[in-house]
């Protein structure tokens, strides 16, 4: 195995990660919502899923960057 099958496979992985994240923060959001909750309430949830999400949001984005240069470099 190569180290560009490292880079695609890893990559992949981490793609992944950032995925079930932002599913999970999508659930999460839509609970609160459901929960008919007070705007302040419903403000404090949506903010602390926020560094998840853009956690989520970079993890995928690095990952797709490791499967295009694994890609180009294989």
């Amino acid at each position: 195995m190569a180290i560009f099958d490292l880079l695609i496979w890893g990559g992949a992985l981490l793609s992944l990660l950032g995925l079930i994240g932002l599913v999970w923060c999508i659930f999460y959001v839509a609970k609160a919502r459901r929960a008919k909750l007070s705007e302040d309430e419903l403000r404090q949830r949506l903010q602390s899923a926020l560094p998840l999400n853009l956690g989520s949001l970079f993890l995928s984005i690095i990952g797709l960057m490791l499967i295009i240069i694994g890609i180009f470099l294989s």
